[in-house]
């Protein structure tokens, strides 16, 4: 067994999940086409070893542990920013059973996406939309229709609040991926969440194999229908946020 293949049979024990061979399969190719689309476009600089493995697919992972034990179950997951493919892509490839929203409002990202799906064989269950988050959430066809909204270096978290509450189910979960996290922090997303109607379930830490630095996951669920107000229109929720200015 070669040192790469060890480190990666590391990170499936970490996550105490076990890709089959299909996946695995996958995940490789995925990195081909990535560094192939690299040259192309300007996605990721995260691609080459374990940039990639740990950077890109353990990182998207991680957070979904729970999700991960009943990984055919069916779900909707929608990954708003998805940017080069992260997390979503490697959510449809771990969860066989969901169903995907991959959105980014770059068309040269979401095209590049859009073939690497086609090219893993995940066109059936992932749908691309090039759109503004803003516009996405006051669509009657993806609003409170999400079992899982997940965002990844996207916006602070107030922002980012504000574009996944309206997207859940009333007993979905919004996942907003962080690096550090404060309880001034916590203070700040909770005063965001008070108007959205959202509540933090739970606050995860972890650290990043080989020492590449801390990470924490926010599970955020709905304590009742999110306003209509919300998501308030294109660029207002980034120059105003929900944990500084009144509403």
């Amino acid at each position: 067994m070669s040192d790469s293949i060890g480190r990666r049979d590391d990170l499936w024990q970490a996550l105490n999940w076990q890709p089959s061979a299909t996946q695995k399969e996958q995940l490789t190719r995925l990195q081909a086409l990535l560094r192939d689309w690299n040259t192309r476009v300007n996605l990721t600089r995260l691609v080459e070893g374990e940039d990639y493995w740990i950077n890109q697919i353990f990182d998207s992972l991680w957070p979904l542990q729970e999700e991960l034990q009943h990984a055919d179950q069916p779900r909707r997951c929608i990954d708003v920013g998805t940017g080069g493919g992260f997390p979503g892509l490697a959510i449809a490839i771990a969860l066989p059973g969901a169903q995907l929203t991959l959105l980014d409002s770059v068309g040269r990202k979401t095209a590049a996406v859009a073939a690497m799906a086609m090219a893993l064989g995940l066109s059936p269950r992932v749908r691309i939309r090039t759109e503004r988050i803003e516009a996405t959430g006051r669509d009657p066809a993806f609003r409170g229709h999400f079992d899982l909204a997940v965002a990844r270096a996207v916006a602070s978290a107030p922002v980012v609040a504000e574009y996944l509450v309206p997207l859940i189910r009333p007993d979905g979960e919004a996942l907003l991926y962080r690096g550090q996290w404060s309880d001034t922090d916590t203070h700040g997303l909770e005063r965001a969440l008070e108007p959205l109607k959202g509540c933090i379930r739970n606050v995860q830490q972890c650290q990043l194999p080989g020492e590449r630095g801390i990470r924490h996951i926010l599970r955020i669920s709905s304590l009742s229908t999110c306003p209509k107000k919300y998501p308030r229109p294109i660029g207002v929720p980034s120059k105003f946020p929900l944990d500084i200015f009144e509403t």
